[in-house]
C-alpha cells in the first residue's frame, strides 16, 4: 500500500471517529445541564451553588 494511501485512511479514520464523538456527545443525555450546548455547565453551577 502505497504511503499516500495511508495517510488518507488515516485522515478518514480520524475524521470518523471525530463525528463519531460529535454525535454522541448530543444525544449523550448525562451531562446535558440547562444550557443548549450541553456541556454540562449550567448543571456544575447549580451545584456549586446549593454546597455553599
Amino acid at each position: 500500500m502505497p504511503v499516500q494511501q495511508i495517510i488518507v485512511f488515516l485522515l478518514f479514520i480520524a475524521a470518523a471517529g471525530y463525528i463519531g464523538w460529535r454525535v454522541w456527545k448530543t444525544f449523550d443525555t448525562r451531562n446535558s445541564g440547562g444550557c443548549a450546548k450541553g456541556c454540562g455547565c449550567a448543571a456544575d453551577k447549580a451545584s456549586a451553588t446549593k454546597i455553599g
